[in-house]
């Protein structure tokens, strides 16, 4: 809306003028003042007197989405999957309470669901969801990339699909302050099998099976079978109808589960600032002891709402710091648990420490951890819905995500800042290991570990793993296991392989981040992004804490089931 309102050269000279944060705010104000706008015009024009009814029946709200308005339903955990689920229920409760016979398939696609209804069928289904439509704000569209998508509240709507093979039918979900909406893409498709002698014929290609017998028995299971497949801390009671086949578990299937590790620490607190400062001194680099690298900007709050939003998969939580719980944490929250360094440490003389390398060796000590972990600096989000099967192999073997970045060639050298010092000490182990040469970095992304492996690399370099571990400040003889070393180690001793996510990293400090933020909120077509700041001293946290608090909270609206409530 920004951009219809105001011409190129206005754009320009606003950015000129005015700082991203500023633009932002009024991007909002026009979106919103246009929303508002077009909510009057529409409940004063005549034709609209049937929306004007579902929006009293639904409690549905006016958005704009695709540069149209729309209307959509809040939901005060929106995320994906719960799109999914309510699109799926309303479709199989639309079909149960016309006495129309459906089942549920896997689709190729995870992102949205199916069911499959007889070609028989197909006149009476569409009518059901017709006239469901009357209290619903349900769209229909041919496909969640390309087709037009029409008003489910208009009967000639469905009369456009009255032969189609395949029609996918939705509702806008939005969040209670109407920042994001969730369309089309999350959508339930209604899939219409061709009966062929005695079996049904699917018209598409699905995970499962082309055809099945047309007369068998349906099987009741949650919905989160088809909704979240991969698992979900937010169990609902609904159940949906599928066959047998349907609930089969593909080699591909990753089916262990999977915790996520954070490294925390809040760089303002005088207990821990008076602890550093007892123990800081000389370091070998300048940035080993940079005040960036403890500053918070609340990037951990942002990024458990990334992963309760992306990842309803994993399983739990472990925030390990130095006894330290940030203020708006709820502790007593399901699935979240915060460790102390005192509880993973193997010599608890070593303690306090300030390194991360030194924290890093000893997570695959937390107890009651799972076999596979993922670890997250809390500056590191998730930007889209990802699956375990992003991260893990169904056997159990880890992925990782070369960069392009190089570790300097040559032997360690007094100017070598901590990671180059780090990743060239991996090198050496690797190379006196196995034999070859690492120069590539790894990417700031969830690191996909197991603990078997990490044991075994205690126990393999363990010289160089307890030398890491009793260096309070990040030291030149460091290495850095979940990070960089334990994807070599994995990847020759063949229990990890190359992965490949949309990712993009963002240095803070960079003059030309907050453009580019702005554009990464506008599409949001990232599954990972860093925002890392390691550079920036005390002069200016205020600029970076202002320019990642006002993106994240931005990015992601709603809160977590992890916080506290305001």
């Amino acid at each position: 809306m920004y951009r219809k309102v105001l011409p190129v050269q206005g754009r320009k000279a606003i950015a000129r003028r005015f700082s991203p944060a500023q633009r932002r705010r009024v991007k909002q104000r026009i979106g919103a003042a246009s929303a508002a706008l077009q909510a009057v015009q529409m409940r004063s024009s005549a034709f609209t007197a049937t929306h004007r009814a579902v929006i009293a029946r639904s409690g549905a709200t006016v958005v704009t989405a695709e540069g149209r308005l729309r209307l959509a339903l809040p939901q005060p955990q929106l995320s994906p999957e719960t799109a999914r689920r309510a699109n799926l229920a309303f479709v199989t409760e639309a079909l149960s309470g016309a006495g129309i016979d459906y089942f549920c398939i896997r689709r190729q696609d995870r992102s949205a669901t199916a069911v499959a209804v007889s070609q028989a069928d197909r006149s009476a289904a569409l009518l059901a969801l017709s006239a469901r439509c009357g209290s619903h704000p349900g769209y229909l569209t041919a496909s969640a990339e390309s087709g037009r998508v029409l008003a489910g509240s208009r009967s000639a709507s469905w009369q456009r699909f009255s032969h189609a093979d395949v029609v996918r039918v939705f509702a806008y979900h939005t969040d209670p302050g109407r920042q994001l909406v969730l369309g089309a893409e999350h959508g339930c498709d209604i899939e219409f099998w061709a009966a062929e002698g005695d079996r049904l014929t699917a018209p598409r290609r699905n995970s499962i099976a082309e055809s099945v017998p047309a007369v068998a028995g349906a099987v009741e299971v949650p919905v989160e079978t088809f909704t979240a497949r991969y698992g979900t801390r937010d169990r609902a009671l609904l159940t949906v109808r599928t066959r047998e086949e349907f609930t089969t578990v593909l080699p591909r299937d990753v089916t262990f589960p999977v915790d996520a590790v954070y490294t925390w620490v809040d760089g303002s607190d005088p207990a821990w600032l008076e602890r550093r400062s007892r123990f800081s001194g000389a370091t070998y680099h300048a940035e080993a002891a940079n005040a960036a690298r403890y500053a918070d900007h609340d990037e951990l709050r942002y990024s458990l709402r990334s992963l309760d939003m992306y990842a309803p998969w994993i399983r739990t939580i472990y925030i390990v710091t130095d006894d330290q719980t940030p203020a708006w944490l709820d502790t007593s929250a399901p699935g979240i648990k915060v460790v102390s360094h005192r509880d993973i440490f193997s010599d608890p003389g070593v303690l306090p420490t300030f390194n991360s390398h030194a924290i890093e060796s000893q997570l695959h000590h937390i107890d009651g951890l799972s076999e596979h972990f993922l670890y997250f600096n809390d500056d590191v989000f998730l930007g889209s819905e990802t699956a375990p099967g992003d991260f893990f192999v169904a056997n159990g073997l880890t992925r990782f995500f070369p960069s392009p970045a190089l570790v300097p060639l040559g032997p360690l050298s007094a100017d070598d800042v901590p990671v180059a010092a780090a990743g060239k000490n991996n090198r050496t182990l690797i190379q006196q290991r196995f034999g070859t040469t690492p120069v590539a970095k790894m990417r700031h992304m969830p690191h996909a570990l197991s603990r078997s492996v990490l044991d075994e690399i205690e126990t393999e370099f363990a010289e160089q793993h307890a030398t890491t571990a009793s260096h309070r400040f990040r030291s030149s003889d460091d290495i850095a296991i979940p990070s960089s070393l334990y994807h070599y180690h994995a990847f020759h001793t063949r229990r990890a392989v190359p992965g490949d996510l949309r990712y993009v990293y963002r240095d803070v400090a960079h003059p030309h981040t907050p453009s580019q933020l702005d554009r990464l909120l506008r599409d949001r077509d990232k599954d990972v992004f860093c925002l890392n700041d390691t550079t920036s001293d005390e002069a200016d946290f205020a600029r970076s804490d202002r320019l990642i608090r006002t993106f994240l909270e931005a990015y992601f609206p709603v809160a977590s089931r992890f916080e506290r409530a305001r």
